[in-house]
């Protein structure tokens, strides 16, 4: 191919679409023609290419037919429109559809901690395993306290923020397995009441409960949240009810994946209050009242701001023409 020549012959072809895909509006014989234009340019485009590799040619006119494609397909929309419907609308229902799955979560896991301090509690075999007595003392008396004020307030509000998120995250990510959710809610469970154990074998039983609760009245629910919508995917796959397992799957992991950004922001808030809150020498009572004011303001976005949007239709999902096609179906 003589690629001057080539290009020399259909250089008001090109013109003309790349005129069609700059123009504001285009009528509909105009719309027809550019369609047409854009056809004919990728043909030749895709000739360019297969003899000749990448040319100033070529890149021109690839630059023109993805004007002209987004005249058709039209621009995605603005990220930042996107963001009020996100908050007030598809973020709020995807959490309140869960709400009965996270008590569910919420109890098994305290549950689990319960038991499993009451094992170690009455077995003093099983306490001697987890160290010998002045470890276990020094844990109880100083290091459980220490662990939220020995690093600067900033960067470990920071790690536990990230350490969090990034579990949340997983939760979600990995629910379709059945497996893993089930592993995070026991392993939590499991250092909840070792803890709880060992602080409770010294008479500070007190300490646990006092520096847990300030912020993790919070950030334990925002886990549960992210179990319960690991377990929702899951599910959606065993039990797609009238959908197809795909498309129950596509649905609800989409839905889902909302709670995963949502959650961001609130194990954000969770951090804050670990690093900056609950190692201060404040009443507790005014620490513990932060925790819960944090936690019943997270409550009402998932209760009643999500009820509202639930009711309005919506689920989480993103919303049709976004999705795509729910079935492909041949002519």
């Amino acid at each position: 191919m003589d690629l001057d020549a080539y290009s020399a012959a259909h250089r008001n072809e090109w013109d003309r679409l790349d005129s069609l895909a700059s123009k504001r509006s285009l009528s509909g014989a105009e719309a027809d023609e550019l369609i047409d234009r854009y056809q004919a340019g990728a043909t030749q485009l895709s000739a360019i290419k297969t003899t000749a590799g990448s040319t100033r040619q070529g890149d021109r006119l690839s630059v023109t037919l993805s004007k002209a494609r987004l005249r058709f397909t039209s621009a995605s929309t603005n990220v930042l429109s996107q963001l009020p419907r996100f908050f007030v609308l598809q973020l709020p229902a995807a959490l309140y559809r869960l709400r009965w799955l996270t008590l569910a979560v919420a109890l098994a896991t305290v549950a689990v901690a319960a038991l499993w301090a009451a094992w170690v509690l009455n077995d003093p075999q099983v306490l001697a395993n987890l160290g010998d007595t002045e470890e276990l003392r020094q844990v109880a008396e100083e290091d459980f306290a220490n662990y939220y004020s020995d690093n600067p307030a900033a960067s470990f509000a920071g790690q536990v923020w990230t350490n969090n998120a990034w579990i949340a995250a997983q939760c979600i990510a990995f629910g379709i397995t059945g497996i893993w959710v089930p592993y995070v809610i026991l392993q939590n469970a499991q250092n909840l009441g070792l803890n709880a154990a060992v602080l409770f074998s010294f008479g500070h039983g007190d300490t646990f409960f006092l520096y847990i609760a300030p912020h993790g009245m919070l950030e334990l629910t925002a886990i549960f949240v992210a179990a319960a919508g690991g377990l929702r995917i899951f599910w959606a796959w065993v039990a797609p009810g009238n959908r197809t397992r795909a498309q129950a799957l596509a649905e609800d992991a989409r839905a889902l994946f909302t709670v995963a950004i949502g959650l961001v922001f609130v194990l954000l808030v969770a951090g804050i209050l670990e690093g900056f809150v609950t190692p201060q020498p404040w009443p507790w009572p005014v620490k513990i009242g932060l925790g819960a004011l944090a936690l019943a303001a997270f409550l009402f976005y998932m209760l009643v701001i999500g009820r509202r949007a639930y009711r309005a239709g919506e689920t989480g999902d993103l919303v049709a023409f976004e999705a795509g096609a729910r079935r492909i179906y041949a002519n």
